[in-house]
């Protein structure tokens, strides 16, 4: 069954806040094999103008996919997340993610289109601070392959 384009504009609840630490940057950093000293430790970060560790640009997606599930586990949505694969990923930074934040993500439903049977849903996640500061714009889309697919 086709994804409902009525769909387009939705947008979610506010997530509950996600405490970025120091420890969960580290992990992150280390299971991509990201080195920066800045990723890794405080002083280092600091001496670059930060007032912590800074997250590796891709740690986004840790904050924003508990959010993303949302939208594609909504029952009305109707979306069948057997058949999905991600089809593109981007991230627009207003800030780095720093350790000590306290995040809210709010996704919206931006686009929903068909090419050759499959289905496409575009959503874009707005992480800010608790306090409203934008941080990191996510954009997911995900293909919904058909059933001849």
């Amino acid at each position: 069954m086709p994804l409902d384009p009525a769909f387009i504009g939705r947008s979610y609840p506010p997530s509950q806040p996600y405490d970025v630490s120091r420890e969960k940057i580290r992990e992150f950093a280390e299971a991509i094999g990201a080195t920066s000293p800045a990723y890794l430790d405080a002083e280092a970060a600091k001496a670059l103008g930060h007032r912590d560790v800074i997250a590796p640009p891709t740690f986004a997606i840790v904050v924003s996919m508990k959010t993303n599930e949302t939208v594609m586990f909504d029952p009305e949505l109707q979306l069948d997340y057997s058949r999905v694969v991600h089809g593109d990923q981007n991230f627009t930074h207003h800030r780095p993610i720093t350790a000590g934040d306290q995040l809210v993500c709010v996704a919206h439903v931006d686009a929903i289109t068909s090419r050759m049977g499959n289905d496409m849903v575009t959503v874009r996640t707005e992480i800010t601070t608790v306090d409203g500061e934008p941080v990191t714009t996510a954009k997911s889309m995900l293909v919904v392959r058909g059933e001849d697919a």
